[in-house]
């Protein structure tokens, strides 16, 4: 059987390296597993273009005028097949030429920018999310990573949603080796972006047994440390020492409201560590039809937290076997669309 044919895939991306977070994790493994299957692909971020830093949070970088850089880009690599991964301004000079042209794309629904927007500036959503419909309403398909987000964003008039759910890396995120934190059990771990929008204090404030730990970086982290002098924060960890902190603790407690997914629900279950979190779109979504008790979702957080502790270890790895980054790469492949249409 002769292999399948390979294509030029070219991602657009406003959120790209140095930045970590679920999107770049997201789009950096898919188009590794792209590669590996025979396609060429392309990811256009901000490090190619001349940046500012972005209002309210620096760590993101706004790329400034790319039009005609990014048009000469995108003609140079002649791409089969046109992905904009987000709608910040590398998003909308790639529409923007797409629309132009009459070349057909693909967008997706990664972060919740009305709610991220009004966390930081009090500003409504309802406006915001009209911009957005308009935004993906030009493409031929908006991928999305979860069912209840697929229904909300129905709801709300968007149009062409496909179904895109994510990975995690088994090898990496696994039982075992453990991190001991020779601090009093039981461990509840936040693992994460520590930014306004997490809802972190949400969990910092609970009342509960034992320890908690704050694994990452972010605009909030120095607040943070000063308002909770008692929790642990370790700052960023990547690779072998993340997966050692996910696997030495006993609870995952996600307390964002706003996530669409939440990569680190995976990383965590695959590490054998259960999930508390509140009843919203991603631990909804990622903690249903499992088979045995991996975690609790409950409006009260502490409730689940507690719960959680209940939950069977090795249910979560199972569960999170079941989530693969090759079959994520292929849903990905089948929603593109030829740039000819």
């Amino acid at each position: 059987m002769p292999p399948a044919p390979s294509h030029r895939i070219l991602i657009v991306t406003d959120a790209w390296k140095p930045q970590v977070n679920g999107v770049v994790r997201t789009l950096t493994t898919v188009a590794d597993e792209l590669r590996a299957m025979g396609h060429v692909v392309e990811i256009i971020g901000p490090d190619r273009f001349r940046t500012m830093p972005c209002p309210t949070y620096p760590d993101i970088a706004l790329s400034l005028l790319p039009r005609r850089r990014l048009v000469r880009m995108i003609e140079d690599f002649r791409p089969d097949a046109l992905h904009i991964a987000t709608e910040g301004p590398l998003g909308l000079a790639a529409r923007s030429w797409a629309k132009r042209t009459g070349f057909a794309f693909t967008t997706a629904f990664h972060t919740r920018f009305a709610e991220y927007i009004n966390a930081r500036t009090r500003l409504p959503v309802r406006p915001i999310y009209a911009w957005m419909r308009r935004f993906h309403g030009a493409s031929q398909g908006t991928m999305v990573a979860t069912q209840s987000l697929r229904d909300e964003l129905a709801s709300r008039g968007f149009q062409n949603i496909r179904s895109w759910s994510r990975g995690v890396d088994l090898d990496l995120f696994k039982p075992f080796p453990r991190e001991e934190w020779d601090l009093p059990r039981p461990i509840f771990i936040y693992v994460g972006r520590v930014a306004v929008e997490k809802n972190i204090g949400a969990f910092l404030d609970l009342d509960l047994p034992g320890s908690k730990v704050v694994v990452g970086g972010g605009p909030q982290l120095s607040s943070l440390r000063r308002e909770y002098p008692n929790v642990t924060f370790t700052g960023p960890r990547h690779g072998e020492p993340l997966a050692r902190a996910y696997a030495g603790a006993d609870v995952f407690v996600f307390p964002s409201l706003t996530d669409t997914f939440g990569l680190v629900l995976l990383e965590s279950l695959a590490c054998g560590t259960p999930v508390a979190a509140f009843p919203v779109t991603g631990p909804k979504d990622v903690l249903a039809d499992a088979e045995g008790k991996i975690g609790s979702v409950n409006a009260d957080l502490r409730a689940a937290a507690l719960d959680a502790l209940t939950a069977d270890r090795r249910a979560c790895r199972v569960h999170a076997e079941r989530y693969s980054w090759r079959a994520c790469a292929e849903t990905f492949l089948s929603h593109l669309v030829p740039l000819m249409g």
